[in-house]
């Protein structure tokens, strides 16, 4: 019992630290709430998120307010078909001494941060961005034979858009599935953009003053994998998982639009952001609804249309909406649409 009220202050205690958070990023990146707690939950779980939109609509903005709010060094890295992989990693190069005896120094890259931001990844071959699959996953990168460990805590925060399609590689289904969330920007509503308007053309930026650093982030990653998640919860997420999956007896028809659907890391990627969404809505614990508002940032990187699905105009969003409503009932299909 004593165990349970010790936690219940805990999480409270960081509800109140989120909220300091949530209020000091709105200052620079004004709207858009959606967005904010998908990319702030994602670090809450300590993983990566693919933010998708058109140019202009605050996506680095938003990176570099999430760098000074959250205590973390930030560096970015813009993302072009000639960069190199030594240009993200690093690179050992020949020094002499006074003596004249020559040794390598290893220089280190802009990946030797906390919180990267990889400005329009789709842009660079296949080769470089085939360097971020180690760091993205085990937190560190092989250098001439040796294993290099990234800063504590580590994330990557990658841009792309989604009409430009010249001069671009595809992420890789397995670079994708790294990314715990894919976060799609849209336009801001009339009165968003006039806020954004006038914040944005006086004489003065906005200034956000940091609530967290590296170390309570990382507390606070441990504390949310100690939240409590019931059993419906969990039968909820493995209900959309393999419902979305083709080939399984739950996704039943889907043969006919899906190529192939979530794997397992899908499932542990519901378990944790549904436990931040409730921490974020400052709640002690998550529900149902959580799993199907997140259904579309979790699953849609994950999953792929067939050739006849996109001939017919079908998109991922549907598909999504319509699983989350024969699983869920037709009244989560509006969170999933969310």
């Amino acid at each position: 019992m004593a165990d349970a009220t010790a936690l219940v202050a805990e999480i409270e205690a960081l509800e109140e630290k989120l909220a300091l958070a949530k209020a000091s990023i709105s200052r620079r990146f004004i709207g858009q709430e959606r967005v904010v707690e998908l990319v702030l939950g994602a670090m809450l779980c300590g993983g990566h998120a693919l933010l998708v939109g058109l140019p202009g609509l605050g996506k680095t903005r938003l990176v570099d307010t999430l760098s000074t709010v959250m205590g973390l060094k930030g560096n970015r890295i813009q993302f072009t078909p000639d960069l190199m992989p030594a240009d993200i990693l690093g690179s050992e190069v020949l020094d002499m001494g006074a003596d004249g005896a020559r040794a390598f120094r290893f220089i280190e890259g802009p990946i030797f941060c906390q919180l990267l931001l990889a400005d329009e990844i789709n842009r660079a071959s296949p080769r470089t961005q085939s360097a971020l699959l180690q760091a993205m996953q085990e937190r560190e990168v092989t250098i001439a034979g040796r294993h290099r460990p990234l800063g504590r805590p580590f994330h990557v925060l990658a841009t792309q858009n989604p009409i430009e399609q010249e001069g671009t590689y595809p992420l890789p289904e397995a670079q994708l599935d790294r990314f715990l969330v894919q976060v799609d920007v849209d336009y801001p509503d009339r009165e968003t953009e006039r806020e954004i308007l006038i914040a944005t053309t006086g004489a003065e930026d906005a200034q956000v003053h940091q609530v967290f650093t590296g170390e309570e982030l990382i507390a606070a990653q441990a504390l949310l994998r100690r939240m409590p998640v019931g059993d419906a919860v969990v039968e909820a997420i493995l209900d959309l998982v393999r419902a979305c999956r083709p080939g399984e007896p739950e996704g039943a028809g889907l043969g006919e639009v899906l190529s192939w659907g979530p794997g397992p890391r899908a499932a542990q990627a519901l378990m944790l952001t549904v436990r931040a969404r409730a921490l974020l809505s400052g709640r002690l614990a998550p529900s149902v609804e959580d799993v199907a508002a997140l259904a579309r940032p979790v699953l849609t990187h994950r999953m792929q249309l067939n050739f006849a699905a996109r001939a017919r105009g079908e998109s991922l969003a549907g598909v999504i909406e319509r699983v989350v409503t024969r699983q869920m009932g037709a009244g989560s299909a509006d969170w999933a649409a969310q």
